[in-house]
């Protein structure tokens, strides 16, 4: 029996004591309601007023089995709220410990610091890739939240550098300042440009002159989710079957309509192979929609003489299986080091 039944137990065992104490007394001694539960309540407690009335023999009997009862009760009970709060700070301590244990093995992992509506959103997406994560949050009353979404979490500030560095940031591969604040997000770009000059760092901003003062921080990218929103819906009634379509393939709402980036590395059985040898059209039934160079060129539909080369993306559409195939072909080094 675990220690919350424990308690939830002892709530019941007392509630049935007193019931048995009042019936006791009012069958052996014949007192009303009133006094057969002020003595059950007396004797329980060991207080050791004075009797009500007087007893009869039998009386006093039941009543030195209702002081052994009662004192074997409250001594159950002192235990079992003992073993609640230690074995309660204990599974957080445990806890703890265990989640700083996994954040202490991450590599080229992603800080995400706020776990709001935008933080939400952009765990609930990468998880699907999946990335591996580590959210900073302040605000305890998203940590439940946090648990049973079962993220690797640092619970405070994330613009104190030592909870930053808790959270891995001179392993991380990049961070995502998405605090409430633009005040917030500068700053935190600041600390955590400091603390790793080579991090890749997205940051969000709600204004044109917070963005100005984001990429002087240190920001690589600024987004303003605002201006993101409003291009998105003037979009839907410029291009409503275009959008759609992105929204498809984007939101993994349809497993036949599927867009992913898939980067070559250098030992892929593909590399130096043009497109029409390549067979991925035939093999996995899919469009390949762009190729990015090494050198960030981006060639769009690209030619079936185009050659596949180590260190190029490949953007493609198809169904997720396919794609999934096609990614362990075009990077079988991530799959060895999964």
């Amino acid at each position: 029996m675990n220690s919350t039944r424990h308690l939830i137990f002892s709530v019941f065992l007392i509630v049935f004591i007193i019931i048995l104490g009042v019936t006791g007394y009012m069958m052996i001694e014949g007192w009303n309601l009133l006094d057969a539960l002020y003595m059950t309540v007396e004797t329980l407690t060991t207080v050791g007023y004075n009797e009500v009335h007087e007893m009869t023999r039998m009386g006093r009997i039941f009543t030195i089995l209702l002081i052994c009862i009662g004192v074997a009760f409250f001594l159950y009970v002192a235990g079992a709220v003992v073993q609640f709060m230690v074995e309660g700070r204990i599974r957080t301590i445990l806890g703890r410990r265990r989640l700083d244990k996994k954040i202490d093995r991450l590599k080229n992992h992603y800080i995400i610091c706020g776990y709001g509506r935008i933080g939400k959103v952009l765990c609930k997406m990468l998880l699907r890739k999946p990335f591996d994560l580590v959210v900073v949050e302040k605000d305890p009353e998203l940590i439940p939240g946090m648990d049973a979404d079962k993220i690797l979490y640092v619970s405070g500030d994330a613009t104190n550098e030592e909870n930053l560095l808790k959270a891995g940031m001179k392993r991380a591969k990049g961070l995502i300042a998405a605090l409430a604040t633009d005040t917030a997000n500068v700053f935190l770009v600041l600390t955590a440009r400091q603390l790793n000059p080579d991090l890749y760092i997205i940051a969000r901003a709600s204004s044109n002159d917070s963005k100005n003062k984001l990429h002087a921080a240190g920001a690589n990218k600024v987004e303003l989710p605002y201006d993101m929103g409003a291009v998105s819906m003037a979009q839907r009634i410029i291009r409503p079957t275009v959008t759609n379509f992105l929204e498809l393939a984007f939101t993994h709402r349809r497993k036949d309509i599927q867009m992913e980036e898939m980067p070559v590395h250098s030992s892929s059985d593909l590399v130096n192979v043009m497109l029409k040898d390549s067979g991925i059209r035939q093999q996995f039934n899919l469009i390949i929609i762009a190729i990015k160079k090494l050198d960030g060129n981006m060639l769009f539909n690209p030619s079936f003489e185009t050659v596949i080369e180590g260190g190029d993306t490949v953007i493609a559409v198809g169904q997720e299986n396919n794609l999934q195939q096609l990614e362990k072909i075009l990077n079988p080094g991530r799959q060895e080091l999964a």
